[in-house]
């Protein structure tokens, strides 16, 4: 299927991780040019090597806007940016809801929801003069089916998903749209840390812990087991495309059946 992004440039927060790796393949592959950012500029020049060695890339704290507009400023040196793919996000503090500390709660509100709205606020009004633009938000399964001890998460995603909603409105007649993707349990660095944890505190190999996590944690994930990123940046590409004309501020699970309920 020919997504129809030829010579479309795009952001992908998150770059050096899989997610952001996977997705910038697909781009390629559709002829589109990715530009990759994440913290580190040597996990950025080895995801740059990993996809070819094609795509630009800067390193930038989504958390502070000056350096934000650097990015933006950037971008536009090679042509401003068409699609946006916002992959980068943490896990953030973990336990009771009562005992996290506001800092905790601020570390999430932070990384996991207004470097969205900072992003949007560099990068949309440019996709409105040229009458077109993708944006594609990475919440999770934790937006709709929150898990008591990942309380900051939780409550950070959620408003990430209904900030989508909003801001689709108002710029979808303008030729940009908005929609989330939201995976569950995927194979990435950050579930590893989680299930390398796990297998530690509870004296077990780390596919004991995977297993106990599913069973335990994760009663509604039906395929039982870690989904990867390859199942999920198809669906990213595709929201990132011309074929995906008619679909704005809608919320598409990758989950495995992680989400107890059906989307309403």
């Amino acid at each position: 299927m020919d997504l129809g992004i030829r010579g479309k440039r795009a952001l992908i927060t998150g770059g050096s991780g899989g997610m952001g790796i996977e997705v910038a393949k697909l781009l390629i592959q559709e002829g589109a040019h990715p530009f990759l950012t994440d913290i580190g500029e040597d996990a950025l020049a080895e995801a740059d090597r990993q996809i070819g060695g094609t795509a630009g890339y800067m390193a930038a704290d989504l958390t502070d806007t000056a350096q934000i507009a650097a990015l933006k400023d950037k971008l536009a040196e090679q042509g401003g940016c068409d699609i946006l793919v916002h992959a980068a996000g943490v896990t953030g503090a973990k336990g009771d809801p009562l005992e996290m500390t506001d800092d905790d709660w601020m570390e999430a509100w932070e990384i996991d929801f207004m470097s969205a709205v900072r992003l949007s606020r560099a990068l949309v009004p440019g996709m409105v003069e040229k009458g077109w633009g993708r944006v594609v938000f990475v919440t999770s399964e934790n937006a709709v089916q929150p898990y008591a001890d990942e309380a900051v998460y939780n409550a950070a995603k959620a408003a990430l998903l209904n900030f989508t909603k909003c801001v689709s409105m108002p710029y979808a007649p303008k030729g940009v749209l908005f929609n989330t993707v939201s995976p569950a349990f995927i194979e990435t660095p950050m579930t590893d840390g989680m299930m390398e944890k796990r297998a530690e505190e509870l004296g077990v190999s780390k596919e004991e812990a995977i297993e106990s996590f599913l069973k335990e944690e994760r009663p509604f994930l039906t395929l039982g087991r870690r989904g990867k990123v390859e199942e999920v940046a198809p669906v990213i590409a595709l929201l990132c495309s011309d074929r995906a004309s008619f679909t704005v501020g809608s919320a598409y699970r990758v989950d495995g059946g992680s989400v107890g309920t059906m989307n309403i």
